[in-house]
């Protein structure tokens, strides 16, 4: 069993600490330290969780083996480098960096540790999501035209003035950090790097942060691609991957369905009339579990976590790309 410790217990960390406490053979939290202790005093008692006053306790405790970071983005560089060099491994929240220079810092000390590192996209784990993946890979959508995605839900619309989450620092091109960035990580991942993105963000609803996005993208492979995320609509999430041979969809609004429609053959009576569409259904699947119990599995068999470095280097070399073409309205190459 994997003891794990917790840093930041806002909604999203008890989130992770619910998905498994109690529930998994692999991972438990054992300790937890957040800036507002009272706040969480009977959470943390409740599930069996020491409250540590400082990280630095965490740090040095022989008895955890793991630290999960669920706190603000701008820290998370010094968060891993502090971990790896205390022999911790380590799991932090998405995105994994806002720009190179602090991504590039931070794997470099994992790298030098030897520390297993996970970010937590869960959305690469539903099985949906997986099938699809298998499509794409194995050829059965045949050749790949073109991908298309959306990621949303009304969480700007009651975001606080002060709340972290509303500062643009924290969160650059608004609904990308907390939503889009995870249709990114699906396309870096399914279809490898980014070349050059061009983005137009705008603020239509929320009060306080900039709250839709529209994302246009050329994979390095020439393939195009693109996105649209909004913090102020209703829930859902879509990726639509097109290939000769039909299309292969998750199905909005979660992850529950899995769709392939064929391309069906030539038009009768000069229309092309769609064919039946194949329907995969998968109720009740924990992707915030599966990804906590990856990253114990990737330390108890001493191999790396399924989301590579290079990829969480592709990842934040086009989130850095897609802030700057929002600022600037303008075509960015992905350095």
């Amino acid at each position: 069993m994997l003891n794990a410790a917790i840093v930041g217990l806002g909604w999203w960390g008890k989130t992770l600490v619910n998905s498994v406490q109690g529930k998994s053979d692999l991972i438990r939290f054992t300790a937890a330290h957040t800036r507002t202790r009272s706040k969480v005093e009977d959470f943390c008692r409740s599930n069996g969780i020491t409250f540590q006053e400082d990280v630095q306790a965490i740090l040095r405790d022989p008895a955890i083996h793991a630290v999960v970071y669920a706190a603000q983005h701008t820290d998370r560089s010094d968060q891993v480098r502090q971990a790896a060099a205390a022999g911790k491994h380590v799991f932090v929240e998405k995105p994994f960096a806002l720009d190179l220079k602090a991504c590039d810092a931070a794997l470099d000390a994992v790298k030098k540790a030897g520390v297993v590192l996970a970010v937590g996209y869960n959305r690469r784990f539903p099985p949906a999501v997986a099938d699809l993946r298998a499509r794409i890979k194995d050829g059965r959508l045949g050749t790949i035209v073109g991908a298309t995605g959306e990621a949303n839900a009304p969480g700007g619309l009651a975001l606080a003035k002060d709340f972290w989450r509303a500062d643009p620092v924290q969160a650059p091109a608004g609904p990308l950090t907390g939503l889009g960035v995870h249709v990114l990580d699906t396309f870096v991942d399914y279809f490898g790097p980014v070349d050059e993105v061009y983005c137009i963000g705008t603020r239509r609803a929320a009060p306080h942060i900039d709250d839709s996005l529209s994302v246009q993208m050329t994979m390095k492979s020439g393939l195009p691609a693109s996105f649209f995320c909004s913090l102020a609509t209703a829930v859902s999430y879509r990726i639509a991957v097109f290939g000769t041979n039909g299309y292969g969809e998750v199905l909005r609004p979660n992850f529950d369905t899995f769709q392939f429609v064929p391309a069906g053959g030539m038009p009768t009576q000069g229309q092309f009339k769609p064919a039946e569409p194949e329907l995969v259904v998968t109720k009740d699947f924990d992707s915030v579990r599966a990804e906590l119990e990856a990253f114990a599995i990737a330390i108890r068999d001493k191999q790396p976590y399924v989301i590579s470095h290079d990829e969480i280097r592709q990842v934040t070399a086009a989130f850095q790309a897609i802030v700057e073409s929002t600022a600037t309205r303008k075509p960015v190459k992905v350095r």
